[in-house]
């Protein structure tokens, strides 16, 4: 076990989070996005319960709902041997219900920009909502998209009490670098803490990075 372990389990965690919400959030900004239904705005704000909510809150009815000595936790164990508490799938779900928004926003905001006339051209030409989605409406919104992969990676790598209470501190299967530095302070190991929190500054300076980049270039080109 290294001492980069941490790294290596955080970039994991954030790499399969965000692909799994890149796909279960574009649908959701869609219907958020073109839906008329009264009851939208709950459903907005559920998904940003998290932006709001303590992380230790959110982690303390995961665990409680996901423990095995819960219903659906001992349904999950027992018929599907599925266990979501002190995982790493469990890391996985915490992190895509917490970062839920940082994926849903920017996607959101993307679609609402591009002028209803292309969508509604599209459909009065035959094509079906699948096909206006996917050739008219993702090519034209690049940067949210790119914007929402990058806000939910780096979302994820800064996690904290919610992977802590979900998934505690196990070696090389739920320690992430957050975790870790907090206990190389505690324990008074200030030179391991200054690695691997210099890691996490670089990593997260060079996401911002690329955010700014796209955009910058996006902006010019049109």
């Amino acid at each position: 076990m290294t001492a980069l372990t941490p790294i290596l389990i955080t970039l994991k965690l954030a790499f399969f989070a965000t692909l799994i919400l890149l796909a279960v959030g574009l649908p959701l900004a869609y219907w958020l996005a073109y839906t008329r239904q009264k009851w939208r705005p709950v459903v907005e704000a559920i998904i940003s319960l998290p932006i709001v909510l303590p992380p230790t809150v959110l982690g303390f009815y995961l665990l409680l709902i996901l423990s095995p000595n819960s219903g659906l936790g001992n349904w999950l164990d027992d018929l599907m041997g599925l266990r979501f508490v002190f995982t790493f799938e469990g890391l996985v779900l915490a992190s895509m219900i917490y970062s839920l928004p940082f994926m849903v926003h920017p996607l959101q905001a993307g679609l609402i920009g591009i002028p209803r006339s292309l969508r509604e051209a599209s459909i009065l030409l035959g094509k079906s909502t699948w096909t206006t989605f996917w050739r008219v409406l993702v090519p034209n919104m690049k940067p949210a998209i790119v914007t929402a992969i990058v806000l939910t990676f780096a979302h994820t790598i800064g996690e904290f009490g919610l992977v802590l209470m979900i998934g505690g501190s196990i070696p090389g299967v739920t320690k992430v670098a957050s975790i870790a530095i907090y206990e190389e302070v505690e324990a008074l190991n200030y030179s391991a803490a200054h690695i691997l929190s210099g890691i996490l500054v670089v990593l997260s300076f060079f996401i911002l990075l690329v955010i700014f980049i796209i955009n910058s270039r996006y902006r010019r080109r049109s």
